[in-house]
């Protein structure tokens, strides 16, 4: 019998965002954390701000991809983002749509979880909430379940070419409140200690 080598869990930042981010010698710090799927787990599981944390979305503009950056704790305003896109092109966008992950990977290969938010990598424009834009420093999708990069915001914009404007609305995030059991009191009653013993005198 060959025993079969035990895997590592946790997977790799991904080589083509490590080069690139050592060829541009920028000051980054990439973060090891447990396995996330979602900006908000990351900002939970990296104890971070929302605000922090950016949130990378690729959306269709009629036939053109376009890489979307956000707060954690902030949507995609669509009309919003058509006036930022027409605007920024010269032409008019009518509709925008976020492509399903087939098509993500069929069109752009990338697979599910595997988007960095270096849209540079996939020659995409990349179009960054202004929101974003007001923390000196945000922490980035590496592309990695694992891992992420920390980096200047003002450095990830001139890096990727990026565009700054307003296109996110803040969202209401649900915070779960684990049920407490309830406690019961028990009410001890008090005795009458000198009562008792005068009853006791009495019988004898």
């Amino acid at each position: 019998m060959v025993k079969k080598k035990k895997t590592n869990k946790k997977d790799k930042i991904p080589s083509k965002v490590k080069s690139y981010l050592d060829k541009a010698g920028i000051s980054h710090k990439i973060l090891e954390h447990k396995t996330v799927y979602t900006a908000i787990d990351a900002a939970n599981t990296l104890n971070k701000k929302f605000s922090e944390i950016a949130k990378s979305l690729i959306v269709k503009a009629d036939k053109n991809y376009y890489l979307i950056l956000l707060p954690a704790d902030y949507n995609l305003d669509t009309e919003k983002l058509k006036k930022v896109l027409s605007k920024s092109g010269n032409k008019e966008i009518k509709t925008i749509k976020i492509p399903g992950e087939k098509i993500v990977d069929s069109a752009l290969k990338i697979k599910a979880g595997a988007l960095s938010a270096f849209g540079n990598l996939y020659k995409l424009p990349v179009i960054i909430d202004k929101k974003l834009a007001k923390i000196n420093k945000a922490i980035f999708s590496s592309g990695s379940l694992n891992h992420s990069v920390e980096m200047a915001v003002e450095d990830f914009v001139k890096l990727e070419n990026a565009v700054l404007d307003n296109f996110g609305i803040k969202k209401k995030i649900k915070i779960e409140k684990i049920p407490q059991k309830k406690v019961k009191k028990t009410v001890k009653k008090k005795t009458n200690t000198k009562a008792i013993k005068k009853v006791k005198k009495n019988k004898k």
